[in-house]
């Protein structure tokens, strides 16, 4: 790639793709695409000649499709495999013609083969192409090819089967005396590997090596993983309990909000508001537990009682937890017409007793 282009020079990103889609379309050069991709045009050549997709939905003709040659529409052949003594059918309606004649010339376009090497911003009507093959480059396609290339590049282990089985005849028999593989890594620095990838290596079965053979491993628990917080931290900024408590807004009829989530497999959750002045409680029934469903509830609830003033009037503040379904605090506060309802303000982590519904 030239230093002379400016740009981070990483992967094309699918608004990038979407923009050559456009341009081919238009007719535009891969220079002048890569000048405002500010990428080379080589780069800008490649990724379309590789993410191109065949399209053979018009192919062949005189209802032949294996028939791709160029004279095929006034080739009078007939007999050019001589397995026949007798045969008046035209050769060009047979399906083994383009193999067995001595005069087979493939058709070609140069679009194809050339720049832009696909047929998007072709001038010539597609039913009246007679290309059997044609070639599109589509945006959707393109990245998903991409995407496949990038995940698979990025499987499996960077060792070949020799190498394989000089770690495996190492560390077997010392896994069968009780070793663990950290005293094996630490006493055998000739392995070349730590000891997550000794793991990692066994857990993945390229070894002989079994977890079952790891004694200590079995007794193991599966890391525990939450994804049910907000892991965007500046939503928090001048929303904390502590800020609640500073501005005296416990002293106010505030709403405490929560959510139940419904069984394991189940996406439904019942939304909840719990009002400690009056001992109000109010439900709300989601068949998603995501920010625009909370957000689609709140909204609901405004157009119900009248407007964005009578909203504040009844949830002038409202305190939740840090489930992910709240992590939308600015959707929440504001109504649809961009003016402020409520607002949000969220308790300390793992603490349950300073929300109560």
């Amino acid at each position: 790639m030239s230093k002379l282009i400016p740009g981070d020079h990483k992967h094309l990103t699918l608004d990038d793709r979407a923009y050559i889609e456009r341009s081919l379309n238009e007719g535009k050069s891969f220079r002048e695409i890569s000048r405002y991709l500010c990428k080379d045009p080589s780069t800008i050549s490649d990724k379309v000649f590789r993410n191109r997709i065949a399209n053979t939905w018009n192919r062949g003709s005189f209802n032949n499709p294996h028939n791709v040659c160029v004279h095929r529409f006034r080739c009078k052949k007939t007999n050019a495999c001589r397995k026949l003594i007798l045969c008046d059918t035209l050769c060009r309606s047979c399906s083994i013609c383009n193999r067995v004649c001595n005069g087979f010339e493939p058709e070609q376009c140069r679009r194809i083969q050339k720049a832009p090497f696909v047929c998007n911003g072709c001038t010539q009507q597609r039913n009246k192409c007679p290309i059997s093959t044609k070639y599109d480059y589509n945006t959707i396609a393109a990245h998903r090819m991409y995407s496949e290339r990038l995940s698979a590049s990025r499987q499996g282990i960077p060792l070949s089967r020799k190498e394989l089985h000089a770690i495996d005849s190492v560390v077997r028999p010392l896994v069968m005396q009780s070793q663990s593989p950290y005293m094996i890594v630490a006493s055998h620095p000739e392995l070349g590997i730590s000891v997550s990838t000794l793991y990692n290596y066994t857990n993945q079965g390229v070894l002989l090596t079994r977890n079952i053979d790891l004694k200590r491993k079995m007794k193991f628990k599966p890391r525990k993983v939450h994804n049910t917080q907000i892991k965007n931290r500046e939503v928090f900024i001048g929303r904390t309990y502590q800020d609640f408590k500073q501005s005296h807004l416990d002293e106010m009829d505030f709403a405490e909000m929560d959510t139940v989530k419904s069984v394991k497999g189940s996406d439904k959750c019942i939304l909840t508001f719990y009002f400690p002045e009056t001992e109000l409680f109010y439900a709300h029934l989601l068949y998603r537990c995501t920010p625009g469903a909370v957000k689609a509830v709140f909204n609901s609830l405004q157009a119900r009682l009248g407007g964005a003033d009578e909203f504040t009037f009844l949830f002038p503040v409202i305190l939740t937890d840090r489930g992910v379904e709240f992590g939308d605090p600015d959707g929440l506060e504001a109504s649809p017409d961009r003016s402020r309802r409520t607002s949000i303000y969220y308790c300390d982590l793992m603490r349950s007793n300073q929300n109560r519904p």
